[in-house]
């Protein structure tokens, strides 16, 4: 048979899987393996409804496909099944399973080792990169607790697109920050008598992949209907893979955030065309929702400070598609026109269907969902409460909002709006049990004086100082290996015992950098040092548990982009990964980012939460116009 120019003998391409196969069986993935403690399978269903496994074999690299006995013999939309293996597993092997009628549906291979612990896709979504997990298994769970912290170069490159017209075409994409050698790596079909193809001997040859890059080349196999492309390093470990029905990649099965899906055409070497959620690969994203007309006291502000995109910084790894995700002009204040836009976000971490708003000037709101937006909660207040400093004065200029381990909401300011010229840079904590529409901190921390650079008697000096803060559990920074400036020694909470169980990390517009402080029980503070995020300005602070990161967000004037910071091998806080928003979103003044927690993830994915400082969307006449809140997902 030849296939564009190849010629190739002895091969025959996969055949159509006979009816009997179970409908949404390209769903299911094989999620995790152990070749230890029982030599353990785990299935995952990636779909939307349940999947009948009755009947189903596996094989590994030296036996035949035997039968198995599940935990349950289906699996429902996101769900788990787990089994041992009828046979042996061995410290380099492989596993393959089948429906009752011998079509393959996953398969997954692993070099010396690398199923002990276990070999897992990394997330639990199962479509997440192949990784050797750190820590004990989890089967039966999503996988994120035992990924490692850094997920290896290769295992960022994904297959993205496939085509079985004729053509037979794949697309990798690398989502890593460096280039990746594919040169010895291969690919097989779900054809049990094809042997697996070099990717460099196909055309064109293609040895590496560039950071953020795209590798096409032609199958020298064939692809068929009901069939499935897997990815495999040079060592024998699989990277990726991908299955689909009868039509599935006729013309174009591409990847998307949900999962695989038919594309009406293929866009190789460009954006995918996902109709529904987008996700890894650089696809193109909706803007959905919005309308409603501007009502009077709500004039939209058009941005400013557009700045460059710093180097080196990647696609937003999650869905692209975007909801606006908040009624027309729904945070008009008394104080003033400036009164109308949100900064500050932040996810109660003891309760993930609240969202928490700052506002300047000076005004803090609890958001809860209905009908998909984010709104007032009337039971706390519909209309938000106004803030004060300590003693009740004056008009915080309230930018930034984190929740600390006692429930309590910790907000900063860069000014009293009141005297706007001055700055005054502090962190107040506010009850929110506290009864009353206004409310008064518990405690007021000053730091002003630490940056003489912004009192020049300017309010626009003044107005670059603290602009977001996260709260961090001590808990984190010990445990991995956080250096505290103040010793040179590994960092001991216990050396300050008024502080809590954990640090806040303020952001400063000024230059970028992040001010860390122990906030103490007694109205003091400890200062422990300044933290470089690669970026000329910082607009939000968030630790996210799911990622094991500090986010570090700033809006157009880094090009719309959140810093990942992790701690180094020298017990430093460094800059990880750069991501810019999806290319869907307006650039705007987008001040307050915000992730949900991992446990409202669904099919692999969480809510992410964008706010707009001057509510200005595409401007004036678009339906984006008059809103501040913007919801999108990001990995789980």
């Amino acid at each position: 048979m030849t296939f564009s120019g190849l010629v190739l003998t002895g091969m025959v391409a996969a055949q159509p899987a006979a009816a009997a196969d179970p409908a949404g069986y390209q769903n299911v993935r094989i999620n995790e393996v152990t070749s230890s403690n029982n030599d353990t399978v785990e299935l995952y269903n990636s779909g939307s409804s349940t999947v009948s496994i009755s009947g189903w074999k596996m094989s590994d690299d030296s036996f035949s496909p035997q039968s198995f006995s599940p935990s349950s013999s289906s699996i429902p939309a996101g769900g788990f099944v787990t089994f041992n293996s009828p046979k042996g597993l061995g410290d380099s092997d492989k596993v393959v399973i089948y429906t009752a009628d011998g079509t393959v549906v996953d398969r997954v291979e692993w070099a010396t080792n690398g199923a002990k612990p276990a070999t897992a896709r990394c997330g639990g979504d199962g479509t997440g990169a192949w990784v050797t997990t750190t820590a004990a298994t989890t089967f039966g769970a999503a996988n994120a607790a035992g990924c490692p912290a850094s997920i290896p170069a290769a295992s960022k490159v994904r297959i993205n697109e496939v085509t079985s017209d004729g053509a037979d075409t794949v697309e990798l994409y690398n989502g890593g920050t460096s280039a990746v050698g594919i040169g010895s790596w291969k690919y097989v079909d779900n054809d049990t008598t094809h042997s697996p193809v070099t990717v460099s001997s196909s055309s064109p040859s293609a040895t590496s992949i560039p950071a953020g890059g795209y590798v096409t080349f032609t199958s020298g196999i064939g692809l068929g209907g009901n069939d499935s492309l897997f990815l495999i390093d040079g060592s024998g470990n699989t990277i990726d893979s991908v299955t689909w029905a009868a039509s599935g990649a006729s013309p174009s099965d591409e990847r998307c955030s949900g999962g695989f899906q038919t594309s009406a055409s293929a866009t190789f070497g460009s954006a995918n065309s996902c109709s529904g959620s987008g996700g890894g690969g650089g696809q193109t994203g909706h803007l959905l929702g919005g309308g409603g007309a501007l009502t009077s006291g709500c004039t939209p502000e058009a941005p400013s400070g557009t700045g460059s995109t710093p180097a080196g910084t990647l696609a937003w790894p999650g869905g692209l598609d975007v909801t606006i995700a908040d009624n027309v002009c729904a945070f008009t204040t008394s104080t003033g026109p400036e009164g109308r836009d949100v900064s500050g976000l932040a996810f109660d971490p003891a309760n993930p269907s609240v969202l928490w708003a700052a506002k300047n000037k000076n005004w803090l709101y609890k958001l809860v969902k209905s009908n998909g937006k984010w709104i007032p909660d009337a039971s706390w207040s519909a209309t938000g409460k106004q803030i004060r400093f300590a003693g009740g004065t004056g008009q915080p200029d309230s930018e930034g909002l984190t929740v600390g381990s006692n429930g309590h909401i910790y907000v900063t300011s860069e000014r009293d709006n009141a005297n706007n010229t001055v700055p005054k840079d502090t962190v107040m904590e506010f009850d929110p049990a506290a009864t009353g529409s206004t409310l008064t901190p518990i405690h007021q921390w000053d730091m002003t004086a630490q940056f003489p650079q912004l009192n020049t008697g300017n309010k626009d000096d003044a107005n670059l100082g603290f602009e977001g803060v996260g709260y961090v559990p001590d808990s984190w920074l010990t445990g991995n290996g956080w250096v505290d400036p103040l010793t040179g020694a590994a960092y001991n909470p216990a050396n300050y015992p008024l502080h809590g169980s954990g640090l806040f990390f303020a952001g400063l517009e000024w230059d970028g950098t992040l001010h860390v402080y122990g906030l103490n029980s007694d109205g003091t503070f400890t200062t422990f040092g300044t933290i470089a995020t690669g970026k000329v300005s910082v607009m939000d602070v968030t630790f996210d548990a799911g990622t094991q990161r500090i986010v570090a967000t700033c809006d157009n004037t880094c090009g719309e982009t959140h810093t990942l910071m992790k701690v180094d091998a020298s017990g430093a806080i460094v800059p990880d990964v750069t991501y810019t928003n999806p290319a869907v979103m307006p650039v705007d003044n987008l001040e307050g980012f915000a992730i949900a927690p991992t446990s409202t993830c669904v099919n692999g994915f969480r809510e992410a939460v964008w706010s707009d400082d001057g509510i200005y969307g595409f401007g004036t006449g678009t339906s984006s116009n008059g809103h501040a809140l913007y919801s999108g997902t990001f990995p789980c």
